[in-house]
C-alpha cells in the first residue's frame, strides 16, 4: 500500500489549503484514514481521522476549521483547511489502516500501518 500526500504550500493566516492523499494498492474502502502533523521541535499529533464508514474525529485545535473527507472511487482522502493559523504550520502526513466495520476509529499514530510522505504547510502571519 502506498500513500501520496500533496497540496501543501504557503498560505497567509486566515487563508485555506486543501491537502490530498492518494492511495494505491490494498482496498481503500476498508481503510480508516488519518492526517497527522509534526512541527519542528514538537511531537507528531493527530489532526483528523475518518473511519471506513464515514464518521470522523478532529483534534480540538482544528475543529470548525478543518474538514476531512474521502472519495472511495478515487481512492483519495482530503483535508480542507480553512482559517489557517501560524500554529498550523507543520509537515502533514497521511496514514491508513485496514479496519473492520465495528472497529473504533484509530486516532493515534501508533495505530496506523501505512504512511505517506509528508507535505509541508507554511502559514505566514
Amino acid at each position: 500500500v502506498q500513500l501520496q500526500a500533496s497540496g501543501g504550500g504557503l498560505a497567509q493566516a486566515g487563508g485555506s489549503l486543501r491537502l490530498s492523499c492518494v492511495t494505491s494498492g490494498g482496498t481503500f474502502s476498508r481503510y480508516a484514514l488519518g492526517w497527522f502533523r509534526q512541527a519542528p521541535g514538537k511531537e507528531r499529533e493527530v489532526v483528523a481521522a475518518i473511519h471506513r464508514v464515514g464518521y470522523t474525529y478532529y483534534a480540538d485545535s482544528v475543529k470548525e476549521r478543518f474538514t476531512i473527507s474521502r472519495d472511495n472511487a478515487k481512492k483519495t482522502m482530503y483535508l480542507q483547511m480553512n482559517s489557517l493559523k501560524p500554529d498550523d504550520a507543520a509537515v502533514y502526513s497521511c496514514a491508513a489502516k485496514d479496519v473492520i466495520l465495528s472497529a473504533p476509529l484509530p486516532t493515534r499514530a501508533d495505530d496506523y500501518v501505512h504512511w505517506g510522505q509528508g507535505t509541508q504547510v507554511t502559514v505566514s502571519s
